[in-house]
C-alpha cells in the first residue's frame, strides 16, 4: 500500500481488509496478557515445586503480568505500518 495515499483514495476492498487487520491485531491483545499471565504462574509454580519454596508462583506471576503488559503497549504504540 502506498503511504502518501490517504484513506479515501484506498478501494473499498483495501478499506475492508485492512479494517479485518486491525480487528485481528487488538483482539489479540485480549488473548496476550491472560496468556502471559498464565505462563508467568505456571513457570513460577514449576519452580516452587522443583526448588521446594512457596513464593516462586508469586513471583512468575508478576513477571507475566509485567510481560503481559509490555506486549500490549507494544501493540497498542506501534506505527500502523509496523504492526
Amino acid at each position: 500500500m502506498d503511504e502518501t495515499r490517504q484513506p479515501s483514495d484506498q478501494k473499498p476492498n483495501q478499506q475492508k481488509k485492512n479494517m479485518w487487520v486491525q480487528m485481528a491485531r487488538y483482539s489479540q491483545l485480549a488473548f496476550v496478557l491472560p496468556a502471559a499471565t498464565v505462563v508467568g504462574w505456571l513457570v513460577g509454580a514449576a519452580l516452587d515445586r522443583w526448588l521446594g519454596t512457596k513464593w516462586l508462583y508469586l513471583v512468575g506471576l508478576l513477571l507475566g503480568i509485567a510481560a503481559g503488559f509490555v506486549e500490549l503497549v507494544r501493540t497498542v504504540s506501534a506505527p500502523d505500518d509496523r504492526r
